[in-house]
């Protein structure tokens, strides 16, 4: 059987693009439809737009450093729309630089929407139907609302880099690492910052020590943390008890939409204050785009958050049909979901089966200050052997200098039996450069014996990870 494609994939963030273009280089006939931008939520609504403004909104701070360093400073305000008129140009340039890579490996790109009618035939939203031997789907995640009556009124993560203006005010729900990240940036910016949590500790499935430390240093630093705490109502200031609830259908949306035009939100919480803020922003969790691909047209499986369900090679129930990245809901990732298109690759079009390793995978927090983290928590490991605990918090030379108190935390969960380190935790500025590096030896299962024999780089916070000689504690 012939068909028009060797590989068509659905979906032109990180994970897409690389399968793409690493299948194009080796001969295969390959097209790939977006219906947004190219490069995805990382690169257009996430991990890129994010980190530059986690940049942007540590002058703030760096300022009052210099001054307290003997520089005379006048930092000025923030101003939002130079800010943004910059951010949005480089994001343009780097759709432009995906799309380029795209043409230059060959791969056809169709702008438009496209959904699976048979395990290997596919049309798009302008009426064009072609075939494949093999599809990928890779087309991500979504930000998601409760299910609450107001709920258009607020922000989810994607609104955040449309914003006109900047708000004073405003009140971020959730404790995961996205909910705590743009607490930092906005507070960092200037905007009075409140938080609500439902759980008793944010970050929840990070090591206990560490997310403790972080709220204890969000909250130092200003932002107004409140946690076993949610919201119970919200409506448009001035119009108490007018909003009533969403339509049942906008409750299902995928993409629900935000009330660009909305003023001040009151909001009542749990905990029984009421009060109004300028912006509220939803970060809640995000749900696999798995909506109208028409995957009810194959024999693909789909789990119980919506994740298409693939096994170890990154392949359906429907043998054509591959998935990848934040779709699948397995570690969501950008560099994962890059590496999973990678082992795909090289599976259906190398000849080399390549399971995708999801082991010992590093990550960062980016926060103020920063987590970096990889390997098992304290609290994991110790419930799957005996270990011991070697960690040291203290105040870095840059800030205890001049009078600050700012914390840093090194941490090593060491294995008793085989004396290996079975994870690695840091907070501190620039922690997210320094697991990079930390995690090549965990990865590699070095041991603590090893890490010992490393002589220290000194003065640096990170020559503590080889200068703790005794636990802790053991568990």
């Amino acid at each position: 059987m012939s068909f028009d494609y060797d590989l068509f994939v659905i979906g032109g963030g990180s994970g897409g693009v690389r399968a793409a273009r690493v299948a194009a280089a080796t001969g295969a006939k390959v097209a790939l439809a977006e219906d947004d931008r190219l490069g995805g939520t990382c690169v257009i609504r996430g991990c890129v737009p994010k980190k530059l403004m986690v940049f942007a909104s540590s002058y703030r701070e760096a300022f009052g450093e210099a001054e307290d360093y003997g520089w005379e400073v006048d930092a000025g305000e923030f101003d939002w729309s130079k800010f943004h008129t910059h951010l949005t140009g480089e994001l343009q340039r780097l759709e432009g630089v995906y799309r380029q890579l795209l043409d230059g490996s060959g791969v056809e790109i169709f702008d438009t929407r496209a959904k699976l009618t048979g395990p290997h035939d596919i049309e798009t939203a302008d009426g064009r139907k072609v075939s494949a031997k093999h599809i990928l789907i890779a087309t991500g995640g979504h930000p998601v609302r409760p299910e609450t009556t107001n709920a258009h009124l607020a922000m989810v993560s994607d609104d955040i880099f449309h914003m006109e203006k900047m708000p004073k005010s405003v009140l971020i729900v959730g404790g995961g690492y996205i909910a705590c990240e743009f607490a930092c940036i906005l507070n960092g910016l200037g905007v009075e910052v409140t938080q609500f949590y439902r759980g008793a500790q944010i970050l929840r499935g990070f090591d206990d020590e560490a997310r403790g430390l972080i709220a204890d240093m969000m909250q130092q630093k200003g932002v107004n943390l409140h946690l076993g705490t949610n919201i119970v109502e919200m409506w448009p200031e001035g119009q108490e008890g007018a909003g009533g609830p969403m339509p049942t259908a906008s409750m299902e949306e995928a993409h629900p939409t935000y009330d660009k035009t909305a003023g001040p939100v009151v909001v009542k919480a749990s905990n029984g204050m009421t009060r109004a803020y300028d912006k509220v922003l939803f970060a809640t969790g995000r749900s696999p785009n798995t909506s109208d691909l028409g995957l009810e047209n194959t024999s693909v499986e789909v789990g119980r958050r919506g994740e298409i369900v693939v096994d170890e090679y990154s392949q359906t129930a429907q043998p054509s049909i591959y998935a990848i990245g934040d779709v699948t809901n397995r570690v969501n990732l950008t560099p994962v979901a890059i590496r999973e298109g990678m082992a795909f690759v090289e599976t259906v079009f190398k000849g080399n089966p390549t399971p995708v390793d999801h082991d010992l995978i590093p990550s960062a927090v980016f926060t103020q200050p920063e987590m970096g983290t990889v390997g098992l928590s304290e609290e994991d490991a110790r419930d799957q052997e005996p270990i011991d605990v070697y960690c040291t918090s203290f105040k870095p030379m840059q800030q205890a200098f001049v009078g600050r108190d700012d914390r840093v935390l090194m941490k090593l969960v060491v294995s008793k039996e085989t004396d290996k380190v079975l994870g690695c935790h840091i907070v501190a500025p620039g922690a997210g450069e320094m697991i990079q590096l930390a995690g090549i030896a965990v990865k590699m299962g070095a041991t603590k014996a090893q890490f010992d024999q490393v002589c220290a780089v000194h003065p640096t916070m990170s020559e503590e990870l080889v200068t703790m000689k005794e636990p802790m504690r053991s568990a």
